[in-house]
């Protein structure tokens, strides 16, 4: 069981280094002065290669998550609301890798109209969800 909960940090930490970088890439492109195409299309590859990779990296990490709740009993019985709410923020991490997909499709059709601004604060989320995660795993509050 050690090894599953080692390996699930490793994949989880790698994961959310590319939820915390991809948004970075969207601050850039949102930057990029109109007439630039070199450099968008090199932030445009960028940003769908860190997608794929960290949507790689996400299938384990939920994967041997899952496998530690249900193979292993981790978080099962009573006094155990700590996963429940654990099980909310990855799915809210799911859905934020979810919008980084959708955002990154509307910026290569070069539809999307946020600023800079909007996407430094959207780069802030996954760190808020990653705190969340760790408190509840760690303290396990409830």
């Amino acid at each position: 069981m050690l090894w599953v909960k080692a390996f699930h940090i490793v994949f989880i930490a790698s994961w959310f280094a590319g939820l915390f970088y991809l948004p970075r890439i969207f601050v850039n492109l949102a930057m990029v002065q109109p007439g630039s195409v070199a450099e968008r299309e090199r932030l445009l590859l960028m940003a769908r290669k860190l997608l794929r990779f960290s949507t790689l990296l996400s299938v384990p990490a939920i994967g041997l998550g899952l496998l530690l709740w249900l193979g292993y009993g981790i978080g099962m019985g009573p006094g155990n609301g700590w996963l429940h709410a654990k099980l909310a923020v990855v799915l809210l991490a799911v859905l934020y890798h979810w919008a980084c997909a959708r955002l990154l499709g509307r910026l290569e059709a070069n539809t999307d109209q946020h600023s800079h601004k909007w996407f430094r604060w959207f780069n802030e989320l996954p760190v808020l969800l990653l705190i969340a995660a760790v408190v509840l795993v760690v303290v396990k509050p409830f």
